[in-house]
């Protein structure tokens, strides 16, 4: 084997040992892992349908910012699918080996260390995945949601979880200046919440206030892959958002590595 083959195959192998034992950590306590998904899924879930019972029923209105009460219920029910998707604290585990020292462990070793927590993250998110595709599967025979969509949405809603975690992790270089870095993240956190469609649909925001939401990436982690799912975006559409979305993920991670390689600096692994 000559150089490059040697080079492939040693990432290829750091890589999927790092899914494995990722998903390996994920499923260790089924219990908590399933308690885990239900509940971050299904709490924003009942809640927007607490919301719309509110408006529907109250004030006796047919339409909300030009969607049906079965409309929004569809909504909510499709965005599950993806707010798991875009989930997960990769960048929190940054934080916590930069603020622990634990980063040390890693420094030693040939890999990247912002690329190894992610391939270890998504082999913790990997189940989730794994899931919400088996469930989508599954609304297609009983839904009007199509095998293309899904597919068409299930892509963008990928490309959104990796823009979300090279994001975080230009966020988490803040640890390496602040040791109370993950209010950072907390904040982050709080805004992609209602930025990407996860709390409310984007489309009930008045035009003149949406290009707040236009501006950043968070749209294509909910909004775009549950309006993709329910057919109000073609494939046309789906291709468009799909050049801004790898526009996005290349930014990112070039700002990452840039960041990376010059906050890692100031670094001292001693702790926290």
């Amino acid at each position: 084997m000559n150089f490059s083959e040697t080079y492939f195959a040693w990432t290829f192998q750091w890589k999927w040992a790092a899914i494995k034992n990722g998903m390996k950590n994920a499923v260790a306590y089924r219990g908590e892992f399933l308690i885990d998904l239900f509940s971050s899924a299904f709490v924003p879930a009942a809640i927007q349908f607490i919301l719309w019972q509110a408006i529907f029923h109250n004030t006796g209105i047919t339409t909300f910012a030009g969607m049906s009460y079965s409309e929004l219920l569809g909504y909510t029910w499709t965005s599950i699918l993806f707010t798991q998707i875009r989930g997960g604290d990769y960048d929190f585990s940054l934080i916590e080996m930069i603020r622990t020292g634990s980063l040390n462990n890693y420094l030693i070793r040939p890999v990247g260390i912002v690329e190894f927590t992610y391939f270890q993250g998504f082999g913790e998110k990997a189940p989730t995945l794994i899931f919400c595709m088996a469930l989508g599967l599954i609304a297609t025979i009983f839904s009007s949601i199509t095998l293309p969509h899904l597919f068409m949405a299930m892509s963008l809603a990928f490309v959104g979880s990796i823009i979300h975690y090279f994001f975080g992790a230009c966020l988490s270089v803040v640890a390496f200046y602040w040791e109370n870095a993950f209010a950072v993240l907390m904040v982050k956190n709080m805004a992609v919440s209602l930025l990407s469609g996860e709390l409310i649909p984007l489309s009930i925001i008045p035009l003149r206030y949406s290009w707040v939401w236009h501006s950043t990436p968070f749209y294509l982690y909910v909004f775009g892959p549950t309006q993709l799912a329910l057919g109000k975006w073609n494939q046309a559409m789906w291709a468009q958002q799909m050049m801004i979305a790898l526009a996005w993920l290349v930014f990112f991670w070039g700002l990452s590595r840039i960041l990376w390689a010059h906050c890692i600096r100031r670094y001292q692994g001693i702790g926290g």
